[in-house]
């Protein structure tokens, strides 16, 4: 195609800029178009069968489609073909039929200018194809430096003899920069541009001698260090074969002179093992597997800190004041600690030899978030020990504790011996942490193995499968800590003895809070004691309507998002100071409320109690409310009751009954239901009769959360007594304790949890066991004995009396 096909010069013509590519006329090749702009410049050229100006855009100002960012000379040509690519760009392959310039600019939605075909100058015809003689001489050279010029260009170049066209061939062979490129392609004197690029070319040439040289020198001296290299290894085989390798002596060497340093700290056996297995290694190729598998077993092995005790001596004083100082309550908790190493100072202090750990392992159970590992990490700090934390949930690997046999590719020791090695010590606070959650499999149980390990009569003469020799771990504190016991085998918890960690009460959240929690979450922060405050009112309601738990992980979460609102305005507004959180704009730096507080029914009312419950977030009140329907005595139970809590329904019912049929509950005749026939005759109907023409029915209201237990027992009674009879509850009244069928109250758990629950409520008198009274009320906290008159019951007539109002 050529350019006499199309409109005269100077025409107007779309523009499309290149950003990569510096385009020669007479070529052709594929242009990639991103820019909307060259994308709608192409489109236009090609619906209306026109030319295409394209030119380059300046160094620095690539992806700029303004026309102070182009060159002003460039190539007009024809788009050969177009094709959409899937990524949205677009593909024309583009043929060049001449050199272009604007002289005016047209913008729009794509760019246009006004475009006139660059003419060369006259040229004397024998000095030009004198510069063409030379130029080729000079392609030629560069060729044979530089393999990667196109052999087809280089032919072409020699058998042209247009010497425009030539120049443009070369250009565009030359990996130039794009000013010294432009330059060259728009100098219209030939002579020049072909001089030009002679100089370019020479420049070339040179630069390729200097690689070349460069790359002969790297050669050469790659060829001297692999010729080392493969010396050195022929010597060392050398070496090996006449056994006389000097890196691999010394290391044995080494490996000796560690196990008879050892020698004083260790049994017998195990220096004989040791050594058995070091002289193994010394006769084995060093190349073997079976050499690196003992190599890695004496590394392990010599890590261990046979014979390294801390110096610190036990004072009973540090344990005390250290617990006192990292945590705020749990009085009985560090009672009892303490009196458990005041037994082990008094041993020492009188030369008594018992075992390290006196023969009890603690373990600190109790919900999440309530202070159980850091117990731990507060006696390992007064004790002066370093302290190994083992993660027990999940473990059902028996291979984990005792460690892997080494027949097994990638064996180690166990988590015991790791623990040990990590301590750098033979008597650190071991924590075994989630005991309750270990498994079993067909991997074998850990718990057998946690039997010896808590045993002290066993632990003295631990074996670990990898090491094969005994190890004593007697001088070690082991304590354990769970959630629930019960989920802990009868044989390891006969091993341990339990210390009972309670949820906290609200009282005592805020003074973890403003004690220990604030301080800490400052520090994290990056914030000042005075550029951050919380009044006591907004922090009481981040406690009751933030959370909802036994401890105060989501409290420390909670003032932590606090915090981080606080960090940000601080950074925002230079002009703040303090950042104050109040009641007031409390929602500003946290979410809505999450909980609400149960709170007691408005006004007595008949066939509704509150009862109290336990959660393993701490307690609850739930209402409980029955309707009766006139029927034959059925009774309907909804509210998502497990069996036990049903078959508690089921004793309360006939519990009532049983009152009424002795006459011991009252029933005024006007609330038995009489048939037209009794009406009309005037029969009166026995009181006792009531039971049998009503249908009862139960319900504990939050449908969709699961209940059950024996506690709701008292409760049951009293609201089904009350649907009965007519009389109305006390609504500050609230209960819990178990009923047998005889109407014997029974003791429960979780009380103080309840009676917390109880006084957020606003009860004012709680029913519970006689029992639990004894037992239970010195743990009590005093603000809710202050404030609650609790009475207890042993028999259901005994809560009778107490409920109903007069």
């Amino acid at each position: 195609m050529q350019l006499s096909d199309y409109e005269a010069f100077p025409t107007t013509l779309p523009v499309v800029v290149e950003d990569e590519l510096f385009l020669y006329p007479f070529m052709i090749s594929p242009i990639f178009l991103s820019d909307q702009k060259d994308i709608d410049a192409a489109t236009d050229a090609m619906d209306k069968n026109s030319l295409l100006f394209v030119t380059s855009s300046m160094p620095g100002k690539e992806g700029k489609r303004d026309f102070d960012a182009m060159y002003k000379v460039g190539v007009v040509g024809s788009i050969m073909r177009k094709v959409q690519i899937p990524d949205g760009r677009v593909k024309i392959l583009f043929q060049g039929l001449s050199r272009g310039k604007i002289l005016a600019q047209q913008e729009g939605s794509f760019n246009r200018a006004t475009i006139e075909i660059a003419v060369f100058e006259k040229y004397n015809q024998l000095k030009a194809d004198a510069l063409m003689e030379i130029l080729r001489d000079k392609i030629k050279k560069l060729s044979a430096f530089n393999s990667q010029l196109p052999a087809d260009l280089v032919r072409t170049i020699e058998e042209n003899d247009e010497p425009n066209r030539i120049a443009d061939l070369v250009s565009s062979m030359l990996k130039l920069d794009k000013d010294v490129a432009y330059a060259l392609y728009t100098e219209l004197n030939v002579e020049k541009r072909l001089l030009g690029l002679v100089d370019v070319v020479t420049s070339e040439i040179e630069a390729a001698k200097v690689q070349r040289e460069i790359r002969t020198k790297v050669h050469t001296k790659i060829e001297q260090t692999n010729k080392e290299y493969f010396l050195k290894e022929q010597l060392k085989e050398i070496q090996q074969e006449l056994g006389t390798d000097t890196q691999r002596e010394e290391e044995i060497a080494t490996f000796k002179e560690k196990i008879e340093a050892l020698k004083p700290h260790i049994e017998e056996d195990t220096y004989k093992e040791i050594s058995k297995q070091l002289n193994r290694f010394a006769r084995m190729h060093p190349d073997s597997a079976d050499a690196n598998v003992l190599q890695t077993y004496l590394e392990w092995v010599l890590e261990l800190p046979f014979g390294k005790l801390t110096k610190k001596n036990l004072n009973i004083k540090d344990v005390s004041s250290e617990l006192d100082k990292d945590h705020y309550s749990l009085e009985k908790p560090k009672e009892r600690i303490v009196e458990f190493f005041s037994v082990r100072e008094l041993a020492e202090l009188r030369g008594i030899k018992q075992k390290e750990t006196g023969g009890v392992i603690l373990c600190f159970a109790g919900p999440p978030g309530v202070g159980k590992t850091s117990l731990a990490n507060s006696i390992a700090t007064a004790l002066g020990r370093p302290l190994v934390r083992m993660a027990l949930g999940g473990l059902e690997d028996v291979n984990e504790l005792r460690g892997h046999r080494r027949t097994y590719v990638g064996a180690m020791p166990g988590r015991l011996v790791q623990g040990l090695i990590e301590a750098k010590s033979m008597d650190p606070v071991i924590v075994l942490d989630e005991i309750d959650k270990v498994g079993r499999s067909m991997r074998g149980d850990p718990t057998a193995a946690l039997l010896e390990i808590l045993d002290p009569e066993q632990n003295s003469k631990y074996r670990d499968y990898y090491l094969n020799f005994n190890i004593d771990l007697s001088k070690a504190i082991f304590i354990a800590t769970a959630n629930d016991v019960g989920r802990i085998p009868a044989p390891l918890r006969d091993r341990m003895e339990f210390i009972g960690l309670n949820s906290y009460t609200p009282k005592e959240k805020f003074e973890i809070a403003k004690r220990y929690l604030i301080p800490q979450e400052l520090t994290k922060h990056a914030l000042k004691r005075r550029e951050f405050s919380i009044t006591d009112k907004a922090l009481k309601i981040l406690i009751d309507e933030y959370t909802r738990e036994a401890g105060v992980r989501n409290l420390r979460r909670r003032i932590s998002g606090l915090m981080r609102k606080s960090a940000r305005q601080l950074l925002e507004d230079k002009t703040k100071d303090i950042i104050s959180v109040s009641k007031g704009n409390l929602e500003d730096f946290t979410d809505k409320k999450v909980f609400e507080i149960s709170q007691i029914d408005a006004k007595p009312q008949v066939g509704v109690i509150s009862g109290l419950a336990w959660t393993a977030v701490g307690g609850d009140v739930l209402t409980i409310e029955a309707i009766k329907i006139k029927g034959k005595g059925t009774l309907q139970l909804t509210g998502s009751l497990g069996e036990v809590m049903k078959e508690s329904v089921r004793i309360a019912h006939s519990v009532v009954k049983k009152l009424i049929d002795k006459g011991e509950l009252k029933i005024s005749p006007s609330v038995i239901p009489h048939s037209l026939k009794e009406r009309e005759e005037r029969i009166t109907v026995d009181a006792s009769e009531v039971y049998k023409r009503f249908d009862l029915h139960i319900h504990v209201p939050e449908g969709a959360t699961p209940k059950d237990g024996p506690s709701a027992g008292i409760a049951m009674v009293s609201v089904i007594a009350s649907i009965l009879s007519g009389n109305k509850i006390d609504n500050k009244v609230a209960m819990t304790g178990e009923v047998t069928l005889t109407g014997k109250v029974l003791p429960i758990g979780g009380l103080k949890e309840k009676l917390i629950a109880a006084y957020k409520a606003g009860v004012k008198k709680a029913l519970i066991p006689s029992k639990n009274v004894e037992r239970d009320l010195d743990d009590i906290p005093n603000e809710v004995k202050d404030n609650i008159k609790i009475i207890g019951v042993s028999h259901v007539e005994d809560v009778l009396k107490e409920i109903f109002v007069r």
